[in-house]
């Protein structure tokens, strides 16, 4: 009975931190873009069964060269499709079998980047909200009245900088949260061109 007891107090425990590390996240997460933490494949691709994760497509140099140029924002979504369709042609018998790999290693690459980017964005929150901290005590230090003029000045002007690094920053953030919905958006789109030529 007691061991029974302890197992669930475990598992309860369990999920207590799991609670606690999803609303860290959450608390962590300034875009106002829906923080999506992993793409999944299932909504990308529709062709045959595949893992990204346990894939062996950079096993072939070929498809793992061509798997990180369509990868890369460089590339062009037109020079994309034109590198899709020539290895589907120039595969043969072995053409869904190699366009799937190529899938495998554009989503495995390009879901890597985005999550780094996410723990990036969570970063800079923490160091804006760390930021924002110091400004509210900077604010509060400088209503006492026990401070000299010469501390008083370098109080203000440390709060004017500080004020306008944070605003900067704020400003940037904007661009840098659209980052992870395009890279979403650009694994849809070469799922979609490298499922259309499996046929």
């Amino acid at each position: 009975m007691p061991s029974r007891w302890h197992g669930r107090l475990g598992l309860i425990f369990i999920g207590m931190l799991s609670a606690q590390a999803a609303l860290s996240s959450e608390m962590d997460w300034p875009c106002v873009q829906r923080r999506v933490a992993e793409l999944s494949v299932a909504q990308m691709w529709a062709g045959p069964p595949v893992d990204p994760a346990t894939s062996h497509w950079r096993d072939d140099q070929d498809i793992a060269a061509l798997a990180r140029s369509l990868a890369s924002r460089r590339t062009s979504l037109v020079e994309a499709s034109i590198a899709i369709e020539r290895l589907g042609n120039a595969s043969g018998q072995e053409k869904e079998t190699k366009l799937t790999l190529l899938f495998a290693g554009v989503f495995d690459l390009i879901n890597s980047e985005r999550r780094r980017i996410i723990n990036g964005i969570e970063r800079y929150a923490r160091k804006q909200r760390s930021l924002a901290d110091q400004i509210s005590e900077a604010s509060r230090n400088l209503k006492q009245d026990s401070k000299t003029a010469t501390e008083r000045t370098a109080l203000e002007q440390k709060l004017q900088w500080d004020t306008r690094i944070y605003d900067d920053r704020n400003q940037a953030l904007t661009y840098v949260c659209e980052s992870p919905v395009l890279l979403e958006q650009r694994v849809y789109a070469l799922a979609q061109e490298i499922s259309r030529h499996l046929n």
